[in-house]
């Protein structure tokens, strides 16, 4: 997305819709991700809905997920 860069305010990327985890739990401890025009997502902190936005390419999130689905990343929460 045009203009839209890491550590730019999320709630200032237009017309994305966020949305976080159904397991996510009632004390606000969770991402957010939005998708991007052009694959592209953007992640911000649940906590501070007007901080700053991660933003990602899509072969970035491809990867990224390709890795969470193979396990890769199962040590953060073990």
């Amino acid at each position: 997305m045009k203009g839209v860069e890491n550590g730019v305010a999320a709630n200032l990327i237009p017309g994305v819709v966020w949305k976080k985890s159904k397991y996510s739990n009632g004390s606000g401890n969770c991402a957010e991700i939005a998708a991007l025009p052009g694959g592209g997502m953007a992640v911000r902190n649940s906590r501070y809905p007007e901080g700053p936005a991660l933003v990602y390419t899509r072969g970035e999130v491809e990867a990224f997920f390709a890795g969470i689905k193979d396990g890769e990343f199962d040590f953060v929460v073990d």
